[in-house]
């Protein structure tokens, strides 16, 4: 196991994981609150797209140093851009007062962890 990307891997996973999650929170946020729930969205109020920003740059990054660490070739970092960019992309549109708009934002990450995997498979391509 070579922990320098492991570790990043995991990192970036537990970041990319903080959005969709925050995201999906906020959906049912009125209902923690009765029900006495402490949810991500509740914790980050109004700062959420701070927090989320911040939670993209992260997943981002280290995803990026995963392949650094790996040794791995430009498709890689292609599809971490992209998955960066998207989301970005949900972090800047999304109304997390609107429970429709965030199950939308939400249900778009459905796919998008084939986006790093199949960068690193076309980079496994191009280097063996």
């Amino acid at each position: 196991c070579d922990w320098s990307v492991v570790a990043p891997l995991y990192a970036g996973g537990f970041c990319w994981t903080m959005v969709y999650d925050t995201i999906y929170a906020h959906q049912d946020k009125k209902d923690d609150i009765k029900a006495g729930i402490k949810s991500t969205a509740l914790r980050m109020a109004d700062s959420t797209p701070v927090y989320l920003t911040g939670f993209t740059a992260g997943a981002t990054a280290t995803l990026a140093l995963a392949g650094l660490n790996a040794g791995v070739a430009w498709p890689y970092y292609a599809s971490v851009a992209a998955m960066g960019s998207h989301l970005l992309w949900q972090v800047q549109s999304v109304n997390l007062d609107n429970p429709k708009d965030c199950g939308d934002k939400f249900r778009s990450n459905m796919y998008l962890g084939a986006l790093p995997f199949v960068g690193a498979a076309m980079s496994a391509a191009l280097l063996y």
